[in-house]
């Protein structure tokens, strides 16, 4: 059986157009899957240590721009210091809360901790195809945990409220507004973000200025010395030279004499 040129262009077209919208389906899943608040740390955000991260929004909307954004905290591991980076064309705002246990740190103790910070337009927005990251420096980190959930509520300038506070479960499927996490890494013994390291580095370069010195010291007396050594070897070759020209000129001298008492 034979098949037309046109029915066989006709059956080619029907396949691009639903490849075309196979494909423009799998997009559209994948940016709804995967364009949510979430936290992503700077470096390393290790337990009992201090952290920065970013509280990474994007936009969802094609036909609204995100106004408010609001990050809550975990009230069973409070944190005593959140403090945000300006953003500009953002109004930032800490509010803290009363704890029922207090916190101890640095040998004081702590009775309120940040409940959540909220960033308000202001002169800004975030828009369609768009995102927008939020600074925020933690501490101290609990060390009886290994994530923070951190809850987050969306507002775009339509009214419409999103909030990202459903918590994944392990071995389900992601939910549909999942808060963003903090992973914790292991504590480690500097809980300043390398104190004890820079101690190290600068003790390295003290090491390496005073070592440095010494062998310059050293250089620039074997130099004195070479120069002191050049010096006499070019005093005896001169002194060699002039002897030699005494010896010739006696020499002929005594030649001249000669010929002279012949005459």
């Amino acid at each position: 059986m034979t098949v037309s040129a046109s029915a066989s262009r006709t059956a080619v077209s029907r396949i691009a157009v639903a490849g075309g919208i196979a494909l423009s389906s799998v997009a559209l899943l994948s940016g709804t899957a995967f364009a949510h608040v979430s936290v992503q740390p700077q470096g390393e955000a290790a337990k009992g240590g201090y952290a920065t991260v970013n509280i990474k929004v994007p936009n969802e909307r094609d036909n609204a721009s995100t106004v408010k954004v609001e990050v809550n905290f975990p009230t069973d591991h409070p944190l005593a210091s959140v403090m945000p980076q300006p953003v500009p064309g953002w109004k930032a705002e800490v509010t803290k809360a009363k704890l029922a246990k207090p916190l101890e740190l640095h040998g004081k103790k702590i009775n309120e901790a940040v409940a959540k910070v909220t960033w308000t337009a202001d002169g800004s927005k975030i828009g369609p195809g768009q995102f927008q990251q939020f600074p925020l420096s933690l501490g101290q980190l609990p060390e009886d945990t290994d994530q923070l959930v951190l809850k987050a509520i969306q507002t775009y300038d339509n009214n419409e409220v999103v909030r990202w506070i459903e918590e994944s479960k392990e071995g389900a499927a992601e939910p549909q507004n999942p808060a963003p996490v903090l992973k914790l890494s292991a504590a480690t013994d500097d809980h300043h973000g390398g104190g004890a390291k820079a101690d190290d580095k600068a003790e390295d370069k003290a090491e390496d200025k005073a070592g440095h010195g010494k062998a310059s010291h050293t250089e620039a007396a074997g130099s004195h010395a070479d120069s002191g050594s050049s010096g006499s070897d070019t005093t005896a070759r001169v002194l060699g030279v002039i002897g030699i020209l005494v010896g010739i000129a006696g020499v002929a001298f005594g030649v001249l004499a000669g010929r002279r008492r012949s005459a």
